[in-house]
């Protein structure tokens, strides 16, 4: 039996990648944290999104493969985000069911982090999963995350989410 972890990369976000977005922020499971599913037209706007940042020096959308997997598993992000009158990077992630609890997460939000590093862009990287969220909440804490506090997010528009506010100081 095999007991090495895959081999993880990430690339770009690309033109063929919104049925990716379909499986992660249009899937019920995968958006329970978040406010549920987005809708066919949400999706292709995010996906428009996604597009756009690529190039625009405001952030990656990168999709995560794996070399067990036919497909894309998951993606990673980082963008910039006005936070409390700071200029900061937000990162978030999304690794489908059929490949979560593997680690896979955390080593692809590594390697983003790493990217957003390189950059020296932004002296802070923050993420903020629900509070209802272990799993990413753990994620942040294995990777060195400090936990600033609660706070309030309004999304998607209109539904306000309880979350933790951790804070990497890719620098230190």
């Amino acid at each position: 039996m095999d007991s090495q972890p895959p081999t993880i990369s990430l690339r770009e976000w690309s033109d063929e990648d919104l049925p990716l977005l379909h499986q992660t922020m249009g899937d019920a499971a995968m958006t329970e944290h978040l406010g549920g599913p987005e809708g066919a037209e949400q999706l292709a706007a995010r996906h428009e999104r996604y597009l756009a940042v690529a190039g625009s020096g405001k952030g990656h959308m990168l999709v995560i493969v794996i070399s067990t997997a036919s497909a894309p598993v998951g993606t990673v992000g980082y963008w910039e985000k006005d936070w409390q009158d700071e200029l900061v990077w937000e990162i978030g992630w999304a690794v489908i069911p059929a490949y979560q609890r593997q680690g896979i997460a955390a080593r692809a939000t590594a390697f983003a982090i790493e990217r957003a590093r390189a950059e020296e862009r932004h002296r802070f990287i923050h993420a903020f999963p629900s509070v209802t969220n272990p799993p990413s909440n753990a994620i942040c804490r294995k990777l060195g995350f400090t936990l600033i506090g609660e706070c309030d997010f309004e999304y998607p528009v209109g539904n306000l989410l309880r979350c933790n506010d951790w804070r990497l100081d890719p620098g230190a």
